[in-house]
């Protein structure tokens, strides 16, 4: 049903961009923001880097190349692009057929650690693309995909860096989370009660004097302080997971509302952290968006250099490729951005 409507979606999505109301690059609006001219311009630049940045195998960047790649195709999605079609449609296609092409009984990774938050990316870009692209080999890998995370859900509920059910933290569980709910809504097959596990396991996380997120849990509580990078994610993930009215959820909104002005400047988890985080405020409405958004459009604005990369920790196509995501996120194509 929903690739069904997906394709109904897709019709609606070109008639509007050949509307004189719309931009020629996509939708600007959400109830309160519309994207600036210095916004749509530097999306604009960020996309062709990331274009010239493409592998002849289809694969982006030149480390951690399945989440680059993973990021790339959900920044060209972004905009309305669509796999084998219009301008970006070539390297749309070869970077699907490369991510099919790592995957190996249903893991996608082609790095040596950490590749879990890869997976997870790859399972999200495809779950997002699939109502898009007429790419058979899309759904079958995708449910291998989604049994790879399921069967390396561990004991506390959670995930971490290998697909095996050892350890668990709360970044790379809430990707995993995020990845489930896109793949649930592309019509995969995900049991309620490895859902509801995963989300008990990240309120467990809470760190309820400060509304934050622990990195991991020690006897079932949460093991040292909370950070905003992982408290964002995890917020992203409750909010997915269905618990968008649960005190955690409405604690993590408080604590990453209550950062100070400099975690709009830089750091290590930058990108990653504002990733989630701009979801977070958007799917909180305008009053915690429009203030959010304001503050992180000027930083990254300021960051971008002339090549159209971002500066930051990193590769840079993985940098520019969630600078992208934040900055469009009033485009609202991307499934996952919908309310």
């Amino acid at each position: 049903m929903k690739r069904i409507m997906s394709k109904v979606i897709t019709v609606f999505l070109i008639f509007a961009l050949c509307s004189s109301s719309f931009s020629e690059e996509g939708l600007q609006r959400t109830k309160s923001i519309r994207l600036s001219p210095k916004v749509v311009q530097s999306i604009n630049k960020g996309l062709e880097y990331i274009t010239q940045a493409q592998n002849p195998n289809g694969g982006f960047g030149k480390s951690n190349i399945t989440g680059a790649t993973s990021l790339a195709l959900m920044a060209y999605m972004l905009q309305g692009h669509i796999p084998g079609e219009g301008k970006y449609g070539k390297q749309m296609s070869k970077a699907v057929d490369y991510l099919l092409s790592v995957e190996k009984n249903g893991y996608f990774h082609d790095e040596t650690s950490r590749g879990m938050y890869e997976h997870g990316l790859a399972v999200l870009a495809l779950s997002e693309v699939w109502g898009q692209s007429y790419n058979p080999k899309i759904r079958d890998a995708l449910k291998r995909g989604v049994n790879v995370i399921l069967n390396a859900q561990n004991s506390e509920g959670g995930w971490r860096y290998a697909p095996r059910p050892t350890s668990a933290d709360s970044s790379c569980s809430a990707m995993q989370i995020v990845a489930l709910a896109s793949a649930k809504e592309a019509g995969i097959a995900v049991p309620q009660k490895i859902m509801k596990k995963a989300l008990d396991y990240l309120i467990a996380c809470e760190v309820r004097s400060t509304g934050g997120f622990s990195y991991q849990l020690l006897a079932g509580a949460p093991m040292g302080g909370a950070g905003p990078a992982r408290t964002a994610a995890a917020t992203l993930a409750l909010i997915l997971g269905g618990e968008r009215n649960h005190p955690a959820t409405k604690g993590g909104l408080a604590f990453l509302n209550s950062q100070p002005k400099s975690y709009f400047t830089g750091g290590k988890s930058f990108h990653y952290a504002h990733y989630y985080g701009a979801q977070v405020m958007y799917q909180n409405g305008d009053k915690h968006f429009n203030r959010y958004y304001t503050m992180i459009s000027e930083s990254l604005l300021a960051q971008q250099g002339k090549d159209g990369s971002y500066a930051g920790y990193g590769d840079s196509v993985i940098r520019t490729g969630f600078a992208i995501l934040i900055l469009g996120v009033p485009y609202r194509f991307l499934p996952i951005y919908q309310k």
